[in-house]
């Protein structure tokens, strides 16, 4: 009878625990999960959810529409990021981390390359406070932090890779109205700021709900109830992406003209 009851209350907390999202393991819940609780260092950028930005006010601020952010084309067609990956990771989380960056060459014509010193701007890989990237290319080396162990997946650097290449989330696209509703009422008083839109180039593509980019459906909820509904039909799994969709491979190619 003990070991029923003890039993019963694991199934319980269990499904709990999946409704409000705490053992979600799409890549939006990894870094939900990871980010949520994060205390950042004075040496951090500021960052929003998982997206990194100079200051608190430069975030609604889109680098990529307010300054151009994309990497150079080369004369041979394709585009080169050097990337540099400190130390601190064992040999198989680096190797995550490489399959991700190798991922793109297959099907866009983004090439990550090992940075030298000649490269002035590069994406530098480390374990940070949590999940984070910068929207777009920037100055000299830009911190992409890949926090160990909890970072380490492959939708997840592919994730932070695109934000790297100049890509917001999918629930954020400027259409978004279109094609989910975003229940503020059941949203984490002060994340609000999580759902606002921007003026995105959605590249002639539709709405992905199975988006790499596109966070699950009870994302920062503070009740467990949805937080994003899909329209018109409610019953459409979102968020549930382990690698990226042909959408999202088709905007990199479009905003990159590959």
């Amino acid at each position: 009878m003990f070991v029923e009851i003890i039993l019963g209350v694991f199934l319980l907390s269990s499904a709990w625990a999946k409704e409000v999202g705490v053992e979600d393991t799409s890549v939006s819940g990894r870094i939900y999960r990871v980010n949520k609780d994060a205390v950042r260092r004075p040496d951090e950028p500021y960052v929003v959810d998982d997206i990194a930005y100079d200051s608190e006010a430069d975030r609604n601020a889109d680098p990529c529409t307010a300054t151009g952010c994309l990497w150079p084309k080369s004369s041979d067609g394709l585009v080169y990021v050097p990337y540099y990956i400190t130390n601190e990771y064992s040999d198989r989380e680096r190797s995550v981390i490489e399959r991700g960056l190798q991922s793109f060459s297959s099907s866009t014509c983004i090439r990550f390359i090992p940075w030298i010193s000649s490269h002035r701007d590069y994406l530098y890989i480390k374990s940070d406070t949590g999940c984070y990237s910068y929207v777009g290319r920037r100055d000299n080396g830009q911190t992409l932090s890949l926090k160990r162990p909890g970072c380490i997946y492959h939708d997840t650097v592919q994730h932070e890779l695109l934000h790297a290449l100049g890509f917001n989330h999918e629930q954020t696209r400027s259409d978004r109205d279109n094609h989910i509703q975003v229940l503020l009422e059941n949203v984490i008083s002060g994340k609000e700021h999580n759902f606002n839109k921007k003026a995105t180039l959605n590249q002639g593509t539709p709405y992905d709900y199975n988006s790499v980019m596109q966070y699950f459906s009870t994302a920062f909820s503070k009740n467990g109830e949805p937080t994003m509904v899909p329209i018109p039909d409610p019953n459409v799994e979102i968020g549930t992406a382990t690698e990226m969709s042909h959408n999202d491979i088709l905007r990199v190619n479009r905003l990159y003209q590959c």
